[in-house]
């Protein structure tokens, strides 16, 4: 498979802490690539240089060979980077439908002026909208609740919510924010199904998440952080197998890492 995004030499100070230290590795096409580690590690300052949320201290992200680093977080999403957040990018008083559609902004030929005075750009950019939007929510299983006021949603859909709304930007790459935080494990099992589709269906998928049994089925491939420093990459029974690994989830070999 083909690297779609490298991450080169990565490292983030803030002052004299080093959250992030000269981490390297690459998420290949249509893959499923995991990052883990204890908390503290560095996992949420990662994505966020990842996404252009934060600007590196040095290294890089390239996209395609091209450069992302120092991009505004809406110029990265752009072209293609695109982050999932815990339910913050919803509008909870707006339907299921609605918030898919309003996602599609960064796609829109039309600009606001258009889209007020109804010109043909603006009606079609609506029309085309639409019509992604239903068939997104058709994908995720979330048709039947098109016209439901967001807020009324259960955890579960909500975080399919969520995903339905970065699908909707159409990314090159889709990095997932901890997608089975708060779930039973009914939740959990749909939603591994879910971003497995994804996959199947020519997404590239990078997450973060504390939930190591979901982590170890659904993923590809598997890097973990501990102290800001990449100390493992590897297939999932690579990882619950290195020494290293088991030393920083307090050196046991239980449920912590899927054993």
């Amino acid at each position: 498979m083909v690297d779609l995004l490298e991450v080169s030499g990565l490292t983030k100070r803030f002052g004299g802490l080093v959250a992030v230290n000269n981490v390297s590795f690459s998420v290949r096409e249509k893959e499923i690539l995991s990052v883990i580690g204890p908390n503290g590690a560095g996992k949420s300052t990662l994505f966020k240089l990842i996404s252009s949320f934060l600007r590196p201290t040095s290294g890089e992200v390239r996209l395609k060979g091209e450069r992302i680093s120092n991009l505004a977080p809406h110029i990265a999403a752009r072209k293609g980077v695109v982050r999932t957040f815990q339910e913050t990018t919803i509008f909870k008083n707006m339907s299921v439908r609605d918030n898919v559609i309003i996602a599609h902004h960064l796609r829109s030929r039309a600009n606001l002026f258009g889209f007020f005075l109804g010109t043909v750009a603006a009606k079609a950019d609506e029309a085309a909208f639409g019509q992604s939007a239903d068939d997104i929510l058709a994908l995720l299983g979330l048709a039947s609740l098109a016209g439901e006021t967001a807020r009324n949603l259960p955890h579960g859909h909500l975080r399919a919510l969520g995903i339905a709304i970065g699908l909707a930007t159409n990314p090159s790459i889709l990095l997932l924010d901890e997608p089975f935080a708060g779930m039973n494990h009914d939740e959990t099992m749909r939603m591994v199904s879910m971003v497995r589709r994804l996959r199947d269906l020519g997404l590239t998928i990078l997450l973060v998440e504390h939930d190591m049994p979901a982590v170890m089925k659904i993923s590809d491939r598997v890097v973990v952080l501990n102290f800001g420093q990449k100390i493992a990459e590897g297939t999932p029974p690579e990882i619950q197998a290195n020494d290293k690994v088991i030393d920083a989830y307090l050196g046991s070999e239980d449920e912590a890492i899927g054993l």
